[in-house]
């Protein structure tokens, strides 16, 4: 059976201040290294060994990835990095936080920022500092690529050409393959692979660092998924995290 492991990043600064982060690129908080590295203990005890992994441009993707592999003793398998997996554009929402913009704006108003398939929020402008077209990092992408806002439906036209081209197909020569990304790209894959309806979308809700199991047939087709954990305490994790965008 071949197997993708889908896996949000840790716990970030500005998940744990409880800011829209999308592309600002925040650190792993202590906790999240943590996070990382039980995940990769997990894995490691229920016996992954994976033939090469994906990640985006993001530190707290990337750190996150890191520890996974270092707790797991695969530091050195091949991993790729691909700005397409970074994590849907809030654009003038980045930075803000969700609590007191759910106080001010209402918290249904908040919901269909974060989780809604087709509403975007306010794009940055050309000269915002926080512009991606001004960091070296996005020098080799088109302009007319790089988003100044996003909603899940932009984040998955984004990201679906990398997995149908690259990620995917790798699988026909590998056993395993890890991913490493942001909750809303993470969305829009998993909607993806269980055809999720646009409606329904919104009520995913994925924690930081808690192992999703796809499993394959030999034809590439999905057999079963699950998560790796206690179901109870995963369920937890999920309400925790639709509950950020609620007015306190």
């Amino acid at each position: 059976m071949k197997k993708i492991v889908l896996l949000r990043h840790g716990e970030s600064a500005w998940n744990r201040e409880n800011r829209f982060t999308g592309w600002t690129d925040v650190d792993l908080t202590e906790k999240g290294v943590g996070e990382a590295y039980r995940a990769g203990e997990l894995m490691k005890k229920e016996n992954f060994a994976f033939d090469k992994a994906y990640t985006s441009y993001l530190k707290r993707a990337v750190k996150t990835l890191n520890g996974v592999l270092d707790a797991m003793d695969q530091d050195w398998i091949p991993v790729e990095k691909d700005w397409r997996l970074n994590e849907k554009h809030y654009g003038q929402l980045q930075g803000l936080n969700k609590a007191e913009t759910a106080a001010k704006y209402g918290d249904e108003q908040v919901k269909i920022w974060r989780r809604s398939f087709d509403v975007a929020p306010q794009p940055l402008t050309e000269d915002d500092p926080r512009n991606p077209r001004f960091e070296a990092r996005y020098d080799s992408v088109p302009d007319n690529m790089l988003p100044r806002t996003e909603s899940l439906k932009d984040t998955i036209e984004r990201i679906m050409p990398y997995w149908k081209e690259t990620i995917f197909p790798s699988l026909k020569d590998a056993e395993e393959i890890l991913v490493v990304a942001h909750g809303n790209s993470l969305r829009g894959i998993i909607k993806h692979l269980k055809g999720i309806s646009d409606e329904d979308i919104v009520n995913l809700n994925l924690p930081t660092a808690v192992p999703y199991v796809f499993e394959f047939d030999d034809d590439m087709k999905l057999v079963k998924d699950y998560f790796l954990g206690d179901p109870q305490e995963i369920k937890k994790l999920m309400e925790a995290v639709a509950n950020q965008g609620k007015k306190k």
